[in-house]
């Protein structure tokens, strides 16, 4: 009945990794897709705006829960000052180096395929601090959010504004987390969280929380899932609850994914889209949660082991989320103008990118210490010799876990 304490669970580490490579398989097919985006092939299809839809569900949800519930630990390990320098250093730090580096190359290639600018990377670096960039639509040059590392910019403002309460419910108020942790244990009660993300939807309708809204759901929402991601690993018999009931929470979620896309597959491309835009609904907000909880579930009845690779992934996670949209974009610039099948045009270039960011990862990134630091992981001791993954493993530092 007593909260968790300070144990580090590998499931959380497994389905981090599995997350980011959702994202990278997401952000893969966006080429593809009805909707726009930076850099497009000639042919789009449904099927692929379909199944962006399903993924769009649970995936940053997901994340941002895993983020919460990582930062539980985090906490403990500490104190204020330290932990809120190894956040500036693991979140901002890298923000801050795709703000004025490779994010410069994506606002590029978008300004250039949508025939808003003509000339060379270098002509067109001058004109990057032209307006602050929005969206594919509208705004300026210069991506002040990072383009797709504004899930760092997010996480850090959220470590920042709920740090004191976490503080306090881990420390004089831990009589009210324990209390909420053995109610929530009760069988299926831990459902009854969904109702906390329906109800917000309302109460921010209108506000800057309600309009920005990247990646599918609004930033009022990612909070609430970040939050009930704290309060959702703290007890362990709300654990085991979870553990229990995985596959009711899969069966449910499966369901309605199921009946919230119906409609969509007969659907014709404008309500798509517009649906796409509209992701931040109560069924939604159910089936994230009903999803989110079985994966968990499942993490823990068949994920919480370490192994040698685990640990390699973990610590090589954060740099590969860095990475991996701008490799995509250069890379499927100019696969797209090819003149092979889609599916071809699709496997060249999720396989192609994804061997160019674990080869710039493994070769410069997780080798020099300069750009250990730049891509907000933590530096080695000169003494310390970086040899091949297989034998190095055991050795590697471990990261706060917090993305």
């Amino acid at each position: 009945m007593n909260i968790k304490t300070s144990t580090r669970l590998y499931y959380l580490d497994w389905l981090r990794v599995i997350a980011i490579l959702t994202v990278f398989i997401y952000h893969s097919t966006r080429f593809f897709n009805l909707g726009d985006w930076h850099v497009k092939n000639p042919a789009t299809y449904q099927s692929v705006e379909i199944f962006e839809k399903v993924v769009e569900v649970w995936m940053m949800p997901l994340i941002f829960v895993i983020s919460g519930a990582s930062l539980f630990y985090a906490m403990d390990k500490v104190g204020t000052g330290k932990f809120i320098k190894d956040k500036v250093l693991r979140l901002l730090v890298p923000l801050v180096v795709c703000i004025f580096t490779h994010a410069t190359l994506q606002v590029y290639l978008e300004r250039l395929t949508h025939h808003q600018f003509y000339g060379s990377y270098f002509q067109f670096l001058p004109h990057y601090f032209d307006g602050f960039y929005m969206d594919v639509q509208e705004g300026g040059n210069f991506a002040w959010h990072g383009m797709h590392l504004w899930y760092l910019l997010f996480l850090f403002l959220f470590c920042m504004l709920f740090l004191p309460l976490f503080r306090w419910l881990k420390g004089s108020g831990k009589g009210i987390l324990r209390g909420l942790g053995n109610f929530l244990g009760i069988p299926g009660m831990v459902y009854i969280l969904a109702l906390i993300l329906i109800l917000i939807e309302p109460v921010i309708n209108g506000t800057f929380l309600d309009e920005i809204d990247p990646g599918g759901w609004s930033l009022g929402l990612y909070m609430g899932f970040f939050v009930l991601g704290f309060v959702i690993i703290s007890h362990e018999r709300l654990q085991n609850s979870i553990r229990r009931i995985r596959w009711l929470s899969l069966g449910l979620g499966v369901l309605i994914v199921a009946g919230y896309f119906s409609l969509v597959s007969n659907a014709t491309n404008p309500v798509i889209i517009r649906l796409k835009e509209e992701l931040d609904d109560p069924l939604a907000s159910l089936a994230s949660w009903f999803l989110i909880l079985a994966f968990i579930g499942l993490g823990m009845q068949h994920l919480n082991f370490s192994r040698p690779f685990l640990k390699y992934a973990n610590e090589a996670v954060l740099p590969f989320y860095i990475l991996h949209q701008t490799v995509l974009l250069s890379l499927g610039y100019f696969v797209v103008q090819w003149h092979i099948p889609s599916l071809t045009k699709w496997l060249v270039i999720a396989s192609g990118s994804f061997v160019i960011i674990m080869g710039l990862y493994e070769l410069y990134v997780r080798r020099n210490n300069i750009l250990r630091f730049l891509f907000g992981m933590k530096v080695i001791s000169k003494t310390i010799e970086v040899r091949a993954p297989e034998a190095q493993l055991e050795k590697a530092p471990r990261t706060a876990g917090t993305l």
